[in-house]
């Protein structure tokens, strides 16, 4: 499975967002330290859930990386994270 394919799954899982892109920027990084050849080593998340409410942004990622751990141990060299409230987002209740 791809990796974007295993973190938009494992996210969906763990934190049932409202919203949720996976982009792979491994493209953007080819020749640095970490790209592999064949990309899936970079990625940037934007998340928005609710689980987010009353969570620092450092919480957040935190939560983030817990969900991704093994991936972050291994395959991912590098991961951006927005992740924000629906409220946050103009999606609030």
């Amino acid at each position: 499975m791809p990796m974007a394919a295993t973190i938009e799954q494992k996210l969906q899982a763990a934190l049932a967002p409202l919203r949720l892109e996976v982009e792979d920027q491994s493209h953007l990084h080819a020749g640095h330290a970490g790209a592999r050849e064949g990309g899936e080593s970079h990625f940037a998340v934007f998340i928005v859930a609710d689980i987010f409410s009353d969570r620092s942004r450092l919480a957040r990622q935190r939560l983030v990386n817990e969900v991704l751990r093994e991936e972050l141990a291994g395959p991912i060299h590098a991961l951006s994270i927005r992740a924000i409230t629906p409220e946050e987002a103009g999606e609030g209740k």
